[in-house]
């Protein structure tokens, strides 16, 4: 029997909403998932988040999946996704993005250039409108875990919520995030694409 074979039997089982079939791929591939994510991240939470992320995503992709879906492929593309999302929001620096602003994110006794400034500011101002776009619930944890640098276990206790519903909760706020992001940066290059089309008429 081939690798293939075996898949197309549960990727089936799976599109019809088969629990017994969802709970056989986890305990086949969660443990080389959460082992790929720990060594990417470094940080036995974070991959945590990002594992239970990408079983989520699993979840509500199941109806939709090609018949012909290999399912390591597609989990770990899910998994090295969330990972690349997570990085994404952790290099904007949050803490000293919001708190300290443009100052702080100068390396040492170095002048940033007009053009650096220039990107750190637009970063600035992005990240600003995006997170005013956010559920109060989900600024207020990204807040407390990227600016006031409180561990999870905190968080839990000012939010008054489970160390799970906590996790949970950041998730689905850097998610939103994420999302939130990279649509004004969609909508920020259209307006841009459209006043260099009209420079480029004007001449």
């Amino acid at each position: 029997m081939t690798d293939e074979e075996p898949d197309r039997e549960l990727v089936d089982r799976l599109r019809k909403g088969d629990a017994a079939a969802f709970d056989r791929v986890y305990s086949t591939y969660h443990p080389r998932v959460f082992s790929f994510l720990l060594r990417l991240s470094g940080r036995r939470d974070t991959a945590e988040d990002l594992a239970q992320e990408t079983w989520i995503k699993l979840a509500k992709a199941a109806p939709g999946l090609r018949e012909d879906t290999t399912l390591a492929p597609f989990l770990f593309t899910v998994a090295r996704n969330a990972f690349m999302s997570h990085r994404r929001w952790a290099m904007l620096d949050l803490s000293r993005i919001v708190t300290f602003g443009l100052e702080a994110m100068s390396s040492a006794g170095s002048e940033p250039t007009p053009e650096t400034h220039h990107e750190r500011a637009r970063a600035i101002a992005l990240l600003e409108t995006a997170l005013q776009k956010l559920p109060l619930a989900s600024r207020e944890v990204l807040l407390l875990v990227g600016v006031e640098g409180m561990e999870q276990e905190e968080v839990a206790k000012v939010l008054g919520l489970s160390y799970d519903a906590t996790r949970q909760r950041l998730s689905r706020a850097r998610a939103q995030l994420a999302e939130a992001m990279e649509t004004l940066e969609k909508k920020q290059d259209a307006i841009a694409a459209r006043r260099s089309a009209k420079r480029g008429e004007s001449t």
